[in-house]
């Protein structure tokens, strides 16, 4: 069996048949020619239930999480979206983390709710809250590990176990860690779930999502939402994603090294209050994500001396960490989650605090990232 570098670059992306072009092409079309009356020439009838370049990306992604079916989406809600109208009808009952990515707290809280699904919210980094939490009609635990915004650590296969007996499914949000260094599926969850916007873009210069199952069944419900709601990926955005996963690799060694070196020097420094960061021994989750994750990532989060004001300072104050959403591309990105990517948790129990400033530490020299912090800190 191929290891992952390997998968990485040639699952579902071999040479073309046609010209022999090393890259698959972007099938840049909305329709197919057919081959008489309801006879499809390759299986390709209209680009919004499949399309060859879309059809690569998605086989290469169920590869990379070792998983037997893949499916991309115009972005990671829309990923979410589809599952959770796959997984929940009226009635339903859902468990969600308690420091959720703000655009899943919108999801669950404002639309999803609103189709008669129930809703709540467990500390996931304890497997005893977590079962606390189920009810009779629970059929979903939402996990994210490393959380966003906190990087708390969730063990997978616990949370797992506990889900299956409480008869539910765990979806695992496996955004932050990446296929390279965490494969959730293995662990026992069900679904994992990805804004490849991200690590597995990784240039900044792209939107999507993506699903990957080992449930037979469950991939063909997933699809059957997925043509029937039509939030997928266009040709050129899988396209786009698949030239960044031949480098995720790399990347993330890279992503991580950095990482680690701007922990070290943040739980050092005066003036920050809390450095959040699995690979610090000092993480309540260290242990865990040691023991699932081949490294920690590039997230870093902490917390400011001085409040919210002297949080958002810092974050204004740097000049090769910019200030902007999202994460996981190659360059560093400094925000204020309270005020930014989890403002529409304010008021609610996955309120994030006023003095946290999160970091996606890119793969620029270190060395740089150091001092730019570090004059940004004064």
């Amino acid at each position: 069996m191929n290891r992952f570098e390997t998968v990485a670059i040639h699952a579902g992306q071999e040479p073309d048949p046609v010209t022999g072009a090393v890259v698959p092409p972007i099938h840049q079309v909305s329709t197919f020619k057919q081959d008489g009356v309801g006879g499809l020439r390759g299986g390709y009838e209209y680009s919004r239930s499949a399309n060859p370049t879309r059809t690569a990306l998605e086989e290469n992604l169920a590869a990379l999480e070792d998983g037997r079916r893949g499916l991309a989406f115009a972005s990671g809600l829309a990923a979410e979206d589809c599952l959770l109208r796959t997984l929940l009808v009226p009635g339903d009952h859902l468990v969600i983390p308690n420091d959720a990515y703000g655009g899943t707290f919108r999801l669950v809280s404002k639309v999803v709710e609103r189709w008669g699904v129930a809703w709540s919210v467990a500390d996931t980094s304890d497997p005893a809250a977590v079962r606390a939490a189920l009810r009779p009609e629970t059929k979903a635990v939402w996990v994210e590990t490393p959380s966003n915004p906190l990087l708390g650590i969730t063990d997978i296969a616990a949370v797992a176990q506990i889900a299956h007996e409480g008869g539910a499914r765990l979806v695992v949000d496996n955004t932050f860690a990446s296929p390279y260094l965490q494969q959730p599926l293995a662990l026992g969850a069900d679904v994992v779930v990805h804004s490849t916007t991200k690590y597995l873009g990784g240039h900044s210069d792209v939107v999507g999502g993506a699903l990957v199952t080992s449930d037979e069944a469950l991939a063909q419900e997933l699809a059957f939402h997925q043509n029937a709601m039509g939030a997928v990926a266009g040709p050129f955005d899988s396209w786009l994603v698949m030239r960044g996963v031949k480098t995720l690799a790399v990347r993330m060694d890279r992503h991580s090294a950095n990482a680690s070196r701007v922990a070290e020097m943040l739980t050092a420094h005066p003036r920050v209050t809390r450095v959040l960061y699995p690979g610090l021994p000092s993480h309540p989750g260290h242990e865990t994500a040691a023991k699932q994750m081949r490294d920690f990532g590039g997230m870093v989060s902490f917390r400011v001396e001085g409040g919210e004001e002297a949080a958002v300072a810092v974050c204004e104050r740097t000049r090769l960490f910019t200030l902007g959403e999202s994460l996981g591309g190659v360059e560093s990105l400094i925000e204020h989650p309270g005020r930014m990517t989890h403002a529409s948790a304010a008021g609610s129990a996955l309120e994030v605090p006023a003095d946290l400033v999160r970091l996606s530490v890119g793969i620029e020299a270190v060395e740089d990232l150091l001092t730019d912090l570090s004059e940004a800190l004064g």
